[in-house]
């Protein structure tokens, strides 16, 4: 392996109190109720808008039309506290240390915003971590759509062969399988051990140290 590409939040870092305060902030300026840490864990995955969307039902069935403006006002609340409590998950710093070791090309791809994507990736493990961070953009197709795998993979100069996709989530192990790349889901993230399973998920792991226990390298 040359390369391995990380989603972010419930992978690399624990961001679930930063995303249901910002959903619950958003919610009570729009004069609705908060959801819980829960709801928000079962809807992370898909990007910030499917987020809303799911906030704005599970509110007592808010108008779905109100979506614009949801989006409007967790854009802003989100980016001044997307750094918000979080914190990367126990031995996920020494596994990337040993991985920068052994010559390891790091990336991120999240389908959060990019610019809280590279800000939470910054702010919590500096700028000479990475290589490439990339979050949801423009013109690049969110996952489980592979573009976002393939555009890091040439942006790191690696193939299919050389290259392994790290995630928590069903969306991650249908990303890693659609960009025809090893996949590992790993189970101390937003999802359960069960439902990466029924995703797919072919190796599973429990801890960080893992990864590099597994002779990936």
């Amino acid at each position: 392996m040359k390369a391995c590409i990380f989603d972010l939040d419930g992978t690399l870092t624990d961001t679930l109190e930063s995303l249901t305060f910002s959903v619950s902030e958003t919610l009570k300026e729009m004069g609705l109720p908060p959801i819980t840490s829960e709801e928000c864990r079962s809807f992370v995955g898909n990007g910030a808008r499917v987020l809303m969307e799911k906030a704005l039902a599970a509110a007592g069935g808010a108008d779905v039309r109100r979506i614009e403006e949801a989006m409007e006002i967790y854009g802003r609340i989100f980016d001044a506290n997307c750094t918000y409590h979080v914190t990367p998950y126990e031995g996920v710093r020494q596994m990337l240390a040993e991985l920068k070791a052994c010559g390891i090309r790091l990336g991120v791809l999240s389908n959060k915003p990019h610019r809280q994507t590279v800000k939470v990736v910054r702010e919590i493990f500096g700028e000479d971590v990475f290589d490439r961070v990339q979050g949801q953009t423009e013109g690049i197709a969110r996952k489980p759509d592979p573009a976002g795998v393939f555009r890091l993979m040439e942006e790191l100069k690696t193939t299919k062969e050389e290259c392994l996709y790290v995630g928590d989530s069903e969306v991650d192990i249908r990303t890693g399988k659609n960009a025809g790349v090893r996949t590992i889901g790993v189970t101390w993230g937003f999802r359960s051990r069960k439902m990466l399973e029924e995703a797919g998920a072919e190796t599973l792991i429990d801890t960080p140290c893992e990864l590099t226990k597994i002779h990936i390298l």
